[in-house]
């Protein structure tokens, strides 16, 4: 089993429930969020390997989110990914502006999901 863990911020549940079992079942201890409120209160609690983080969250959206993770000293070496549906032209570039380390569109490809995390946690060398 797989010793890293991977904090899920999403607040669609459908959205949320299918990247959890993607990851669990490809090994990795998995914490869920459906906002940033509760978020923070599990990354203080239990600070994950790595941040799938939805954009339109409610209230802090993850942009603003992952700014402050990014700004403060005991979260900034968390790697973060944005989930986003947002996949027009600068997006990207928004997303990487405000601190992520990478970015995945919605909707989740199920096939690689798990691929493209294990890349961004430095186990394995290809983009999927």
């Amino acid at each position: 089993m797989n010793e890293k863990s991977i904090l899920v911020v999403e607040d669609n549940p459908t959205n949320l429930k299918l990247a959890c079992d993607v990851l669990e079942w490809s090994g990795y201890k998995v914490l869920q969020a459906g906002d940033a409120e509760q978020a923070l209160k599990l990354i203080d609690q239990t600070p994950p390997d790595l941040i799938l983080m939805d954009i339109g969250l409610p209230g802090m959206d993850g942009l603003a989110l992952t700014r402050k993770l990014k700004a403060a000293d005991g979260t900034k070496d968390i790697r973060i990914i944005a989930l986003t549906a947002y996949a027009m032209k600068g997006d990207e570039q928004k997303v990487l502006d405000a601190g992520c380390d990478g970015y995945i569109s919605k909707p989740i490809d199920t096939r690689v999901l798990a691929a493209h995390v294990a890349v961004c946690l430095g186990e394995a060398e290809e983009k999927p």
